[in-house]
């Protein structure tokens, strides 16, 4: 599995982590949803499943479940503000298109 946390990413999700130590890790993947057919989840799991993938990346258990991981294989994943907003980025190579929002993505 090939995806990359930036240094901002990687510093809130262990913010994150931090605030539930019994965490397994942080869950990235993909839901059914939006106008472009899929968005991006970003999570703590309380446990690694089954058909879930656990890898570390930079120091970072990040689980993703098998169903996703064709879908953000490659991805980049940065932590951004801009003003008073906040959120999560993601580059990701296997997106072919996103609504007109950003909040979903497609793959061809």
């Amino acid at each position: 599995m090939s995806i990359t946390i930036t240094p901002a990413a990687n510093e809130r999700m262990r913010h994150f982590l931090a605030g539930m130590p019994s965490a397994a890790g942080v869950r990235f993947g993909v839901k059914r949803t939006g106008c472009s057919g899929f968005a991006y989840v970003v999570d703590l799991a309380e446990s690694v499943g089954e058909g879930d993938q656990l890898v570390e990346v930079d120091g970072l258990p990040l689980i993703v479940n098998d169903k996703s991981l064709a879908l953000v294989e490659g991805t980049v994943i940065d932590f951004q503000r801009q003003g008073l907003n906040a959120s999560f980025v993601f580059h990701n190579p296997n997106a072919t298109g996103e609504c007109g929002c950003g909040e979903s993505f497609t793959v061809s």
